[in-house]
């Protein structure tokens, strides 16, 4: 663990691995695992085990194109813990990485 000269823990982070690989996926859905990994600050294998867990739990969809991954994000999926079951993963992408905007001249 890291401390600063108070004596208070610096190497948390409000959000998980998981989240963090959530996110970079939804920002790019072509995104190598490498890259991934090194955006987070985990290991390749680590990001796959993440991917893996997230396929299997429906959060993603994993589409092989040519000899690449293509990863869509599932939304409407609600969030695991029983505290935020209410809510979907969509929430929070949308907090986190919010949608472009329309703009006026917008001919619909």
């Amino acid at each position: 663990m890291i401390y600063d000269s108070d004596n208070v823990r610096e190497d948390w982070t409000f959000l998980t691995n998981h989240a963090h690989v959530l996110l970079c996926i939804n920002h790019n859905a072509d995104i190598l695992l490498r890259e991934v990994a090194e955006r987070v600050g985990i290991t390749e294998r680590a990001a796959q085990q993440i991917v893996a867990d997230l396929v299997r739990e429906r959060y993603l969809i994993r589409t092989r194109v040519g000899r690449r991954n293509h990863y869509a994000v599932v939304p409407q999926q609600p969030f695991r813990h029983a505290i935020e079951r209410d809510h979907a993963i969509g929430e929070l992408l949308a907090v986190l990485v919010p949608l472009p905007r329309a703009t006026d001249t917008d001919p619909r």
